[in-house]
């Protein structure tokens, strides 16, 4: 299993996404788990996308067009720094 840690623009974007929306919040905290037991879920479609932000990083799929934006831990493989959540598309996507 591996350790989330959430960076402070995740969780605040996150607030902004979730807002009032508990089917979001719950749907969000399903993929979060599927995130910890194993990244590369076939239900996440991980891949690598060039983000806006953070460069050349991680990609997973939380809803049609939620993305959380992650990568490893340089130091220890078994840690997942979420480093953004955001649109797919539109004027706040994550992605170039």
């Amino acid at each position: 299993m591996y350790l989330l840690n959430f960076t402070a623009t995740f969780i605040s974007h996150k607030e902004k996404i979730v807002v009032r929306s508990e089917v979001l919040n719950k749907r969000l905290k399903a993929t979060l788990q599927k995130l910890a037991l194993n990244p590369t879920h076939p239900s996440l479609k991980t891949h690598k996308a060039n983000t806006k932000n953070y460069g050349e990083r991680w990609s997973s799929w939380a809803t049609g067009d939620i993305r959380i934006i992650w990568d490893y831990d340089t130091k220890n493989r078994l840690v997942i720094i979420l480093l953004d959540i955001g649109r797919h598309s539109g004027k706040h996507r994550v992605y170039k």
